[in-house]
């Protein structure tokens, strides 16, 4: 798990369900939340939201590509609602490849 968002922000029941629509709507609701200027702002749903993002589009473009195949795609989104289950208790996550790309980006 990585704890880089401020650890003295209060996460308010709000930021963690705005986190968890992140990952298991993905990728519309990100899209959705970088549109919300106070949302897009706090950094609990900041980070959650790119790396949603990040995930939602990955899944998307596998879905075209292995369009043949519904388990890959389905397998991706099962792993975001469990990434959302956890945004929703609080937790930050680490998904490889994704949290450190978006980190060296300065998105998160």
């Amino acid at each position: 798990m990585s704890d880089s968002f401020d650890t003295s922000e209060v996460i308010t029941r709000d930021d963690r369900l705005w986190a968890m629509g992140a990952y298991v709507l993905s990728p519309a609701a990100p899209l959705i939340i970088l549109a919300m200027a106070d949302k897009k702002k706090r950094p609990f749903v900041r980070e959650h939201n790119i790396q949603a993002l990040i995930v939602g589009l990955v899944s998307l473009a596998l879905g075209f590509l292995l369009a043949f195949t519904l388990i890959v795609p389905l397998a991706l989104w099962f792993y975001m609602v469990y990434l959302g289950i956890q945004a929703y208790q609080g937790k930050s996550v680490h998904i490889p490849l994704i949290t450190n790309f978006a980190q060296k980006q300065g998105w998160t």
